[in-house]
């Protein structure tokens, strides 16, 4: 899929470029500045793609999940 909105290369930070992709590029990938990324290349092509989670950050989240079902109610009055 080819869109013609494009993505621009020409901030500089420090020694480096700074790539600016158009909101609708983001919405489409359903991507904001949080989301982790892979970037990759062919050699010739940049592949910027949002990250799988890791088995570790999966690992994680589940046992954030348990932990919140477990002990959701004394997390909430430890935090009143």
């Amino acid at each position: 899929m080819r869109l013609s909105t494009w993505v621009s290369a020409r901030n500089h930070i420090g020694n480096s470029l700074a790539l600016v992709i158009d909101k609708p590029i983001l919405d489409l990938l359903n991507m904001d500045v949080e989301t982790p990324l892979d970037i990759t290349t062919d050699g010739r092509r940049l592949v910027i793609a949002p990250a799988e989670p890791s088995e570790r950050r999966r690992n994680f989240e589940a046992a954030q999940r348990m932990a919140h079902k477990r002990y959701g109610k004394a997390f909430k009055r430890l935090a009143e």
